[in-house]
């Protein structure tokens, strides 16, 4: 794996005409620009079949939200008040 370090604003390039630019860098995320040709395919590795198979273990644990159950009907309704 070959490991870069680069700056806003500056690229780098594969094969000539595949371009990968980092437009911004916000808290841990990187906002990557891609300019590719058409028939190059371009996926977030977490849309890939083989990524569910050999998905990384996290390195932070996250916490579980607690799952909601769905109420039936559209709307849930307040009991009714008794006089």
């Amino acid at each position: 794996m070959l490991i870069l370090t680069r700056k806003i604003d500056q690229s780098i390039i594969i094969q000539g005409n595949i371009t990968i630019m980092v437009l911004g860098v916000e808290r841990d995320r990187v906002k990557l620009g891609i300019a590719a040709p058409a028939d190059v395919s371009v996926l977030r590795e977490e849309l890939t079949a083989d990524y569910a198979q050999n998905a990384p273990s996290p390195m932070r644990r996250r916490v579980a939200k607690p799952s909601l159950t769905p109420t039936h009907g559209a709307l849930a309704l307040k009991p009714e008040e008794k006089e």
